[in-house]
């Protein structure tokens, strides 16, 4: 883990086992949520309902994470996206399917990587902004913004290693995360992929080989858009399950569309660009508003165009929401697992919606 030391403190419960931007066109007609809320209201209603933090449902979300299942967020709870990780895991694994048990916990266990807590020091970048205090909700205000960046160094923080920003607090009682030098505890993640440029860049590396920045075996044969189940399947050629990636797919107002299509293209980095043609009912502007680049842009870090008019797989401002809200008709991930699979495809790789 970069600049990680692993944390040996952990508890008996725990050891149980740059940016390629994208055209100012880049999502002129992607259907996006609706901008989050004040970082400050989000934070005081996670604190007000969140429940106490299971250690082992954080480990087991950790571990998945590491084993391409993802739980969208890391947050120490058993909910929905925890679940639908945890039992694609114990299919492919022929683990019986049902809740979190030991036999699950010590396979995740020999899936190495090391403990699923460590240690980070943050650097002076993840402070030096520059942060962006409120993010307006009408698309017309928020393309008044230069860019749209972390609201404070905690939320890139907790993105930088998959986890609600309530989970960070909840490790670090007291730590101040807009100093330098501060050490914290956090969920033991792959570090380095969660960076558009870092992507990007690999994938201009190998963009003469495969088109992808996978490696060599992973490159994916097929994606899986799951309607019913909320989830995004990644399929190598020899048909094994490369990743698992909880979304929100369309709405009643504005379905996801049915049938298969092809990945047109990828943008790192991409603005976005609102039409009032789209009608989305919390948006007041009548004018055309293009959203500069940023991990709080409606269609987070990454765009991945599909051969279907108006819709596309992309990140999202609120990770916490994914699979849990619908979207306006794209497929949202958070701005971590729209990355993963941007690794993963190339233009012309099969998306299959079903369900």
């Amino acid at each position: 883990m970069q600049k990680t030391r692993i944390w040996l403190g952990l508890t008996a419960a725990f050891l149980v086992s740059g940016s390629m931007a994208g055209s100012a066109s880049a999502a002129r007609h992607h259907h996006a949520a609706a901008a989050s809320k004040p970082a400050a209201q989000k934070q005081a209603q996670a604190q007000q309902r969140a429940p106490a933090i299971n250690q082992n449902v954080l480990q087991a979300e950790v571990l998945l994470d590491r084993a391409g299942f993802s739980p969208g967020v890391v947050d120490g709870h058993d909910g929905d996206n925890f679940a639908k990780a945890l039992r694609a895991f114990q299919q492919v694994q022929g683990l019986q399917v049902g809740p979190l048990d030991q036999a699950t916990l010590e396979k995740l266990g020999q899936m190495g990587g090391g403990p699923a807590l460590g240690e980070y020091t943050i650097q002076p970048q993840d402070v030096a902004g520059p942060f962006v205090a409120e993010i307006p909700r009408q698309f017309d205000e928020m393309a008044q913004l230069p860019q749209l960046a972390y609201p404070n160094p905690r939320q890139l923080i907790a993105a930088k290693f998959h986890m609600s920003e309530g989970l960070l607090a909840a490790l670090n009682p007291g730590k101040n995360f807009a100093e330098a030098g501060t050490v914290l505890s956090v969920p033991n993640v792959p570090q380095g992929g969660d960076d558009p440029a870092v992507v990007a860049q690999e994938l201009h590396q190998h963009r003469g080989n495969t088109g992808s920045s996978a490696a060599p075996g992973q490159a994916a044969a097929r994606v899986v858009v799951n309607k019913g189940n909320r989830t995004v399947q990644v399929f190598s050629a020899d048909n094994r399950l490369l990743a698992f990636l909880p979304a929100s797919i369309g709405s009643a107002e504005k379905p996801a569309p049915s049938g298969t299509f092809q990945v047109a293209r990828v943008d790192y980095n991409p603005t976005y660009t609102y039409d009032p043609v789209y009608h989305f009912k919390e948006q007041k502007t009548q004018h055309k508003a293009t959203v500069k680049p940023g991990p709080n842009n409606p269609v987070g870090v990454v765009w991945i165009a599909l051969s279907v008019k108006g819709y596309g797989i992309h990140g999202t401002p609120d990770p916490d929401a994914v699979g849990k809200t619908q979207s306006h008709g794209c497929i949202r991930l958070t701005n971590w697992d729209a990355l993963t699979l941007a690794r993963l495809v190339r233009k012309g790789t099969p998306v299959e919606f079903v369900g």
